[in-house]
């Protein structure tokens, strides 16, 4: 008994001693996560083409005891936020510069450098581009209308007035079918012959979006279904790497002779008045443009060399096969005066762009009464009201067509606009509709499908727009077999509000190739957003 008492005190003190340890262990533990919790912030405001490159950013940053987070935006998006308050941001770092220069009215932006650089070009299967004879010549923006006026090429595009490689792309569109060497002007803008021509290559485009990123992702998961895509070379370049890994045909990316742009990827420091910030913001910018780094910025498929031509090239990544001449002059289009751009930009969104075919579903249950219903009725404002909506440049054109459609349980009915003069006796019904019943998502998206089941979505850009605060009755296999009988790609762009379901509503964003944006804390910017990607 002595024995077994002694035993158990033995016990008993080895315990406590474990338990100590432990109790150690944990609060080291602790004092560790503590002291990563109150390390350094410092957040970028950046473009989406940028993410690969975010791992490299926090390893640096972490050697200076900094907590670097990236907010990614579309460049209309970024340049408004830098307009409207930056100080939320430290940084901001942009495919271009001009976006920077444009929004940064307050003047806190400041040490700007080009970090790298990458071409706006055309990617295209390699098939086709076999079959148009473009593979191993020149080719030039009117070969490509060429191409697109016999219907043999299709290719998708960011909104040339939501993301910086639509734009690049459609300022170099106007650039060589001017065939002008100096910069594009207001008087080049009134050529009716111009404008005639680039509106026939923009009616090539059939998919749009408001992110670089998120059109390379819609390209892989369209798995054939879509011949080319404008973007930045090192986009097409991780576009080819996804494919060659899933063993798909790669893109032959083409460069236009006379319509070619190069985004700078210029970063920048936002002066909010933290003199560590600054010092750490110095370091890490010196840190990319070492020669070091810039190898491994080169080995993500960006150029990094003086007037791009690339250092120590891997021939992996800048592949030949895939069309990829690193000894080529590139000789970029001149970038035009600011307000010549915001001129070509209101043409686009106006009169050039192909027209959208937009159906906004929107939710009228009883739990959007008040909050909801106000946001609700006011983003639909900003859109339908010419006015606002130019503020964002999501106004639109003489030839888009919206549809709304009203919903809870039910469906309430339908409204059609075919013109802007529609518009306002449009938003006179939303404004005029009051919330109430239940939520059924899917009856609402098969209407809109079937809105559009005998449109000639070769005219148009087409999306479903919905928006709901609920977890939905009804049937998703309903809504899956309707779209699979209209059999056309009709992308549902789905805003979740309240206490919508995300399984819902993503169960509908795979099967249509849509995005999902959330409108939880903000409902208007994502309406914004949403009509930004059609």
């Amino acid at each position: 008994m002595i024995k077994f008492g002694l035993l158990r005190r033995s016990f008993c003190i080895r315990a406590s001693m474990l338990t100590l340890l432990v109790m150690t262990l944990l609060l080291s533990g602790c004092q560790s996560d503590l002291f990563s919790s109150s390390s350094k912030t410092f957040v970028i405001l950046s473009g989406s083409e940028n993410k690969p490159l975010e791992p490299l950013v926090k390893r640096i940053a972490k050697e200076s005891g900094y907590d670097v987070s990236f907010d990614y935006k579309g460049s209309i998006d970024s340049m408004n936020l830098l307009q409207a308050d930056s100080s939320r941001y430290d940084a901001v770092w942009l495919a271009s510069r001009f976006w920077i220069e444009l929004g940064d009215q307050s003047k806190k932006v400041k040490l700007t450098q080009s970090i790298m650089t990458s071409p706006i070009t055309f990617g295209i299967q390699k098939s086709k581009a076999e079959e148009l004879g473009f593979v191993g010549k020149d080719v030039t923006i009117r070969d490509i209308l060429n191409a697109v006026n016999s219907h043999e090429l299709n290719f998708m595009m960011t909104s040339a007035t939501q993301s910086n490689s639509g734009l690049s792309a459609y300022l170099g569109f106007l650039h060589a079918l001017l065939q002008k060497d100096q910069a594009l002007t207001h008087d080049d803008l009134q050529n009716e012959a111009l404008r005639a021509e680039v509106k026939q290559l923009l009616q090539g485009v059939n998919r749009s979006s408001g992110s670089s990123g998120w059109l390379k992702d819609l390209f892989l998961q369209g798995d054939g279904s879509y011949d080319a895509m404008v973007n930045y070379e090192a986009v097409l370049i991780e576009t080819n790497q996804e494919l060659v890994k899933q063993g798909k045909e790669p893109l032959y990316l083409v460069y236009p002779t006379d319509g070619l742009s190069i985004a700078d990827f210029t970063l920048g420091y936002i002066d909010n008045g933290d003199a560590d910030k600054e010092a750490f913001f110095k370091k890490m910018q010196e840190n990319l443009l070492s020669e070091s780094t810039q190898q491994e910025i080169g080995e993500l498929g960006r150029r990094t060399g003086f007037g791009g031509v690339v250092a120590n090239r891997n021939p992996n990544v800048f592949n030949s096969e895939w069309g990829i001449d690193l000894d080529r002059n590139i000789s970029p289009i001149a970038f035009p005066s600011s307000d010549v751009v915001l001129e070509a930009m209101n043409l686009y969104q106006t009169a050039l762009k192909k027209p959208s075919y937009t159906v906004f579903a929107l939710d009228y249950s009883g739990s959007m009464a008040n909050n909801g219903e106000t946001q609700l009725k006011k983003a639909m404002e900003t859109i339908l009201d010419q006015e606002q909506a130019s503020k964002y440049l999501l106004q639109g054109s003489d030839e888009d067509v919206v549809v709304a459609i009203p919903f809870n349980n039910q469906l309430i009915d339908v409204w059609k606009a075919d013109h802007l003069s529609d518009y306002k006796s449009l938003l006179e019904q939303i404004e005029n509709l009051k919330a109430d019943g239940g939520t059924n998502i899917y009856k609402a998206s098969i209407q809109g499908l079937e809105q559009m089941r005998n449109v000639d979505t070769s005219k148009y850009n087409v999306a479903i727009i919905l928006m709901t605060d609920g977890m939905s009755d009804g049937s998703y296999d309903d809504f899956a077999q309707t779209y699979r009988e209209v059999g056309k790609d009709i992308p549902v762009f789905p805003i979740m509000f309240g206490d919508a379901s995300d399984e819902q509503l993503n169960g509908l964003v795979k099967l249509t190739r849509g995005k999902l944006f959330d409108g939880t804390s903000d409902l208007i910017s994502a309406f914004k957003e949403a009509k930004g990607y059609n």
